[in-house]
This record gives structure tokens, C-alpha cells and sequence, in this order.
């Protein structure tokens, strides 16, 4: 269905979306930081990119904005996961260029929709305000 990369600092969440996605019928490359998901994206030109918000080293809003801000991987869509998903964050998102905002924890069925939605060219309005 769509070729994915997943960042996500935390193994055992990054081998559960892994998983999920992958059941889903995706081609998952999961990732352990922002650094290796920029490299990712501009190797493989995934139709969607999972970041972790909160990761060592380039967060995810910092990642997405990189993503974002390079023509090669600009139109590439973006799904911020974070488990602090109060208006600040999601207003950062927003301005970083996210497609879609995932609360954690997420529900596994709710998660593979918003990528396989993504994935089918749809975008949702821009992580619309809380």
C-alpha cells in the first residue's frame, strides 16, 4: 500500500507500530531518531513519515519542519505522535507543516486509517486547533 518510515525513539513502540503498519500492508522502515528519518525520507521518498515528538537529539517538530522546508521531501505527509497533545504542541505542529497530530496512546485500527488516508493523497486540514 505505502511505503512508511517511523521514527520513535522507544523500541518497543517503534516494533508495535512496525507491526501494526506492516499488518496493515505497508512497507514500514522504522527509525530510531529525527536524523535517520530525514535520511530515510530522502532515500526512499515514503508517502508518509511517523515522528515521535519527543526524541533525543532533533525532536520531531524540528524533524518535520526539516522535511518540510526541503523540496524532497516536502510533499511528503507527516504524522506527529506524542503523548503531550495539549494546544501548544499542536500549534507547533501546525507550524512545523504537520498533516496530522496521534495522540498517544493511540488505537492501532485509528492509526493505520490516518496512513492509509494519507497515503491516498488525502490531507486533512493541518492539525486543526484544539
Amino acid at each position: 500500500m505505502a511505503v512508511v518510515v517511523i521514527a520513535e525513539d522507544d523500541p518497543d513502540i517503534r516494533a508495535a507500530l512496525e507491526l501494526n503498519l506492516t499488518l496493515d500492508g505497508h512497507d514500514v522502515y522504522p527509525v530510531p531518531d529525527g536524523e535517520a528519518a530525514i535520511a530515510a525520507a530522502r532515500r526512499l521518498r515514503p508517502d508518509v513519515v511517523l515522528l515521535d515528538v519527543r526524541m533525543p537529539g532533533r525532536d520531531g517538530f524540528a524533524t518535520c519542519r526539516a522535511l518540510k522546508d526541503d523540496p524532497a521531501t516536502a510533499a511528503v505527509a507527516v504524522v506527529l505522535l506524542t503523548a503531550a497533545a495539549g494546544a501548544a504542541d499542536r500549534r507547533r505542529g501546525m507550524d512545523a507543516g504537520a498533516d496530522a497530530f496521534v495522540a498517544k496512546p493511540f488505537a492501532p485500527a485509528e492509526l493505520a486509517e490516518q496512513v492509509r488516508h494519507l497515503a491516498g493523497g488525502g490531507r486533512p486540514d493541518r492539525c486543526p486547533p484544539p
